[in-house]
């Protein structure tokens, strides 16, 4: 449904329609109301209220779980880290995926609720890092699953998980979840 005029008749996007939008949002705005778009404030509340599944494999789990105490805090970002799947949004791959742990690790990926996000963290969750060319290592964990953000390093700093969990709240910001 597009924007209506006052004489009834459809109007057409331009300096018209914003015209229209612009007076009768100052109107609102003066009796005290607050118009916001939906997917807008839906993608506000769900910046605000991540909860990953912790998935730490190897040595990177150590600086995740450093991101988490006092001094990087990711409680402060609203950032709570869940045990289940069930009630998780972002799942952060911490560490050597092997070809033995990702039948399990797609499993508890798809007991995620949608919409669900994938940060991988480290080398080794990223593209097998050291280990790039033994048999039982899986090259990346993009490959079992579909990868929001990619934290460097190996291991990568507790600023990094920081930096890349806010890098995945932007992304939320920017691209609209409520229809895929």
């Amino acid at each position: 449904m597009g924007v209506i005029s006052e004489q009834g008749t459809p109007l057409p996007p331009g300096p018209e329609q914003n015209a229209l939008l612009g007076r009768v949002t100052g109107e609102l705005q003066d009796r005290g109301f607050v118009i916001a778009q939906l997917d807008n404030l839906v993608n506000w509340a769900r910046t605000g209220s991540l909860w990953p599944m912790t998935f730490g494999l190897a040595c990177c789990a150590v600086e995740m779980i450093h991101a988490y105490v006092s001094r990087y805090d990711l409680d402060r970002f609203g950032v709570v880290p869940r045990p289940s799947p069930r009630q998780s949004d972002v799942i952060i791959v911490a560490g050597t995926l092997t070809n033995k742990m990702a039948p399990a690790f797609r499993k508890v990926y798809d007991q995620m609720a949608e919409p669900r996000y994938v940060i991988s963290m480290g080398s080794c969750a990223n593209g097998g890092g050291y280990y790039h060319y033994s048999y039982s290592v899986v090259r990346g964990c993009d490959r079992v699953v579909p990868v929001d953000v990619y934290v460097p390093g190996c291991p990568p700093t507790a600023e990094a998980l920081v930096y890349g969990v806010l890098q995945l709240q932007k992304k939320i910001k920017r691209t609209g979840t409520l229809w895929r």
